[in-house]
């Protein structure tokens, strides 16, 4: 053969990779709101910067008549290119071949992918949309998924892992993006669960849909499995850039720094009056962050689960920061079972990769009740005072207004190794509120008491002007400062440059235990 043939047959072979699983499944693809596995690496990655790897990948299967059908690429595209510049690392499931199903080839294409990028210290992205195994293969195809979970795990820790969901993504399947950093699912168009809605009614007699069951809504608000929410592919890819931004290219490399013309100076004399003077009555802690960050910009992670709890990036002066705030407007801001959960993820995502903490606390305590109690509030409690104690990143504290009891503990107060603990003067760091505390002190008291509404409030009043201030805790060097609220965002950016070489470890062991 010439080379002129050898190169003809060369571009023969490329135009058949790229034509995926043939003009009527991408109509059909197109015709459901989706872009194929290409079109949607060419709207993620910078302009001409792909380049795919082996796209000349067949299958190895001779069962069931499949030794007649062998598509390039196998139903995945791999490769690399570039977000704003910088090299990312990324696999897309081609849903018009097979439907996207998994074999053993298609798996070794991925992990490949994943080997090179924590080879090359970049980020993994993966678009999720997949039938499942490919059964033809049986147990080769759930070999593949192990060998593929084993690269997520390894790789956790070393280099962001970012998960897409752009359509289903069932069985075991599932846990590839549940051991990854950050899942953005769209609605309408994806789905993740174990068992679809006819195996549900089967063995429960539970009748769901699909996106009852798997949608990506209930995973936004109820399971806690998505990280954000998108309403088309379009606005999914706008998220992973946005999120891409604020994050490291691996953990021994700081994230991103942007240039901002919000003055590291500026202060804000509406925080002087945003809290209400009632302590009882709440307050948007997101409009205290908004002031305070660079030019008003905050991503915040997992909105609408747990939403006692806001967690989220922004920058300060120009640096990538994670964002912990308890929230008075959902549940007083009191931890429960999920915010202690989602706080004690994010906490140690910021820590693995060297993102510093600031935490903005108001809370009045941990949720009571059986509930909670059944649902494991110790347990899970305890995950986010680990998360909190075990992160050696630069931490600072503001507490806004309430910091009860072992609430107080938790929210990266002092005594966990937080580096720099502030409090605005309507501060209340105590064992508990004024209202329990004088009717567990003072019952007999109260119960003799010839006006008892009269008595309580005088003690109430004592109470707080001995507890319910910051002073109390400066005075012994609890708190670091106690501040003028208009002045936050200085404070702030001038304690996180202090810190800025921050050398801190915990001791030399295999690895912790966190209370799982």
């Amino acid at each position: 053969m010439t080379i002129e043939r050898k190169l003809l047959d060369l571009a023969n072979r490329r135009e058949q990779a790229l034509e995926g699983g043939g003009e009527k499944r991408i109509a059909k693809q197109h015709a459901q709101g989706k872009y194929t596995a290409r079109e949607r690496i060419w709207k993620i990655l910078d302009e001409g910067s792909f380049v795919e790897l082996d796209a000349f990948v067949t299958h190895r299967c001779t069962d069931f008549g499949m030794d007649a059908d062998h598509p390039l690429t196998d139903g995945v595209i791999t490769g690399h290119g570039t977000i704003d510049g910088r090299r990312v690392f990324i696999f897309s499931q081609d849903f018009t071949i097979w439907g996207g199903s998994l074999s053993k080839a298609y798996a070794e294409k991925i992990c490949k992918i994943m080997d090179l990028a924590v080879t090359a210290g970049a980020p993994i992205i993966g678009l999720n949309d997949s039938g499942g195994a490919r059964i033809q293969e049986g147990v080769d195809a759930l070999a593949g998924y192990a060998d593929i979970f084993l690269k997520n795990v390894l790789a956790s820790g070393q280099v962001p892992q970012i998960s897409l969901i752009l359509g289903p993504c069932a069985g075991g399947a599932v846990y590839s993006p549940a051991i990854t950093d950050f899942i953005i699912m769209v609605r309408d168009t994806s789905y993740m669960f174990l068992t679809g809605p006819k195996v549900v009614k089967q063995v429960t007699r539970e009748e769901v849909t699909t996106d009852q069951l798997g949608g990506a809504d209930v995973h936004a608000s109820r399971s806690g499995v998505a990280h954000l929410v998108a309403d088309t592919e379009d606005e999914a890819f706008d998220t992973l850039r946005s999120l891409f931004a604020y994050l490291p290219q691996n953990h021994r490399k700081p994230a991103p720094a942007c240039v901002t013309a919000d003055p590291p100076d500026r202060e804000d004399p509406d925080l002087n009056i945003l809290l209400p003077d009632n302590a009882n009555h709440p307050y948007d802690v997101r409009e205290v962050i908004t002031r305070v960050v660079d030019d008003g910009d905050f991503l915040e992670i997992q909105p609408d689960f747990a939403p006692n709890l806001v967690v989220g990036f922004a920058r300060f002066n120009g640096r990538s920061t994670g964002i912990v705030a308890n929230q008075p407007q959902a549940l007083a801001g009191v931890l429960d079972n999920n915010a202690s959960i989602k706080g004690a993820r994010f906490v140690r995502f910021c820590d693995a990769f060297s993102i510093p903490l600031v935490t903005f606390e108001d809370v009045p305590g941990f949720m009571p009740g059986t509930v909670q109690e059944y649902g494991g509030i110790i347990r899970n409690g305890a995950k986010l005072l680990f998360a909190f104690a075990e992160a050696t990143v630069p931490k600072i504290t503001v507490v806004l207004r309430k910091a009860y009891g072992g609430a107080y503990c938790v929210m990266s107060s002092k005594h966990i190794r937080s580096d720099i603990n502030l409090a605005w003067p309507t501060a209340e760091i105590a064992v508990m509120g004024p209202d329990g505390a004088i009717e567990i002190i003072y019952r007999a008291e109260l119960a003799e008491a010839e006006d008892r509404g009269a008595r309580a409030e005088e003690l109430k009043r004592q109470y707080r002007e001995l507890f319910a201030n910051p002073y109390t805790a400066a005075r012994k060097g609890y708190i670091d400062d106690v501040i003028i609220p208009a002045e936050t965002r200085p404070h702030l950016i001038k304690a996180l440059e202090m810190l800025a070489e921050k050398r801190q470890s915990n001791p030399d062991v295999k690895h912790s235990n966190i209370p799982l």
